[in-house]
């Protein structure tokens, strides 16, 4: 099933910072990070709803993005999907999307995941390359191929 995205607002703040613990919890624990707190500050400071959308499977909530469409690079700032929608192709069916997106722009993609998360194969396997890294992130870039096809109305000009 294809996914679709709906646009959040400031009131869905505290429902995003649900999903992105629950997406995260995992990996936090294994580097011994998990602090919700922590987790719902970060997110919070820099939450624009303008470029953020639920992501939906059916009439369910199965996680979130927030992809900055205004920059060069675009920034991938979150991807999160709740653990029943993990491993299922449904992030990979998202990422395809923005890449198309991004080489219909001709521009490349910026992302940052956590150091030891499942999401630095993930990122690895859509043809990110490692740029660079820090203490508890490590950061990708994936530069734009010549664009193919129709784009999913994935980022129209409405949301």
């Amino acid at each position: 099933m294809k996914p679709k995205l709906s646009a959040t607002s400031i009131d869905d703040a505290e429902q995003l910072v649900a999903i992105r613990i629950a997406a995260m919890q995992e990996s936090l624990l294994r580097i011994g990070r998990f602090d919700p707190v922590r987790a719902r500050d970060r997110f919070l400071s820099g939450f624009r709803p303008e470029q953020c959308w639920f992501i939906h499977v059916g009439d369910q909530a199965a996680g979130f993005l927030s992809l900055d469409l205004e920059g060069d690079p675009l920034l991938l700032q979150h991807l999160y999907l709740l653990p029943a929608f993990q491993n299922q192709g449904l992030g990979s069916m998202l990422m395809q999307m923005i890449c198309a997106e991004a080489d219909r722009r001709a521009l490349p993609i910026k992302v940052g995941a956590l150091r030891e998360s499942d999401s630095n194969r993930f990122y690895l396997h859509h043809q990110f390359e490692q740029v660079s890294e820090e203490e508890w992130d490590i950061y990708y870039i994936r530069t734009p191929r010549p664009a193919t096809g129709s784009v999913h109305p994935l980022f129209g000009t409405d949301k």
